[in-house]
């Protein structure tokens, strides 16, 4: 019984590298230079690099409202 579930592992294991050996493949090099063009299209954007108004930062410490 092992030998068979054994061919049937196998040829799930065959079926996942053919699936796998089929993909198109991007180059290392381009997908940074890929990557490097998003980063640098979209740096305005970013609230890390410009920095947030105080007034639309959703992470600012919070006013305590008191009544005296």
């Amino acid at each position: 019984m092992s030998g068979s579930s054994n061919i049937v592992a196998m040829k799930k294991i065959v079926q996942q590298l053919r699936l796998e050996a089929g993909l198109n493949r991007v180059k290392v090099s381009q997908a940074a230079a890929d990557l490097q063009q998003f980063c640098l299209q979209n740096a305005q954007q970013d609230p890390l690099l410009t920095g947030m108004s105080s007034s639309n930062n959703p992470f600012r410490p919070q006013k305590v409202c008191s009544f005296l």
